[in-house]
C-alpha cells in the first residue's frame, strides 16, 4: 500500500508526516484491498488547519473524508474515524450479501415426503 502526503498554502512540521504516515497506515487493518492513500494538509487557514484523506480502493469508489481542527494532528485524529467509519461501511457492503446456506438456517424447510406423514 502506497501512502503519500501532501501539504498545500505551506510546509508540515518536521515529525508531523511521519506521525501521519504511521497513523494512517493503520486503515489497512479495516480493509485489506486499500491500493492507496493520499493525505492532503491544507494550511491556507492557518488557524484552522484542514485534513482529507482519499483512499483508492480496488474494485470500489474512492473514499474521501475531511475534516479541520485548531491543529493538524487534531484534524488527522478527526479525520480517521471518519475513514474507518467509510471503509466498516465499504467492508460490510461488499462481504455482507452473502445469504445464508440451507444447512445453517434455524428452521429447516419441511420436504414433501415429511408433509404427507404428518
Amino acid at each position: 500500500m502506497q501512502v503519500s502526503v501532501s501539504a498545500r498554502h505551506g510546509n508540515l512540521q518536521p515529525g508531523d508526516q511521519q506521525l501521519i504516515e504511521e497513523k494512517v497506515a493503520k486503515l489497512r487493518r479495516l480493509y485489506d484491498r486499500i491500493n492507496a492513500i493520499e493525505v492532503t494538509v491544507d494550511l491556507e487557514n492557518l488557524d484552522k488547519p484542514q485534513v482529507e484523506i482519499q483512499a483508492s480502493i480496488e474494485h470500489a469508489d474512492d473514499c474521501v473524508a475531511t475534516a479541520d481542527a485548531s491543529t493538524v494532528i487534531a484534524a488527522l485524529d478527526t479525520v480517521i474515524p471518519k475513514m474507518e467509519q467509510q471503509l466498516r461501511r465499504l467492508k460490510e457492503k461488499k462481504t455482507g450479501h452473502r445469504a445464508t446456506g440451507h444447512k445453517h438456517l434455524d428452521n429447516p424447510i419441511d420436504t414433501p415426503a415429511e408433509a404427507e406423514e404428518s
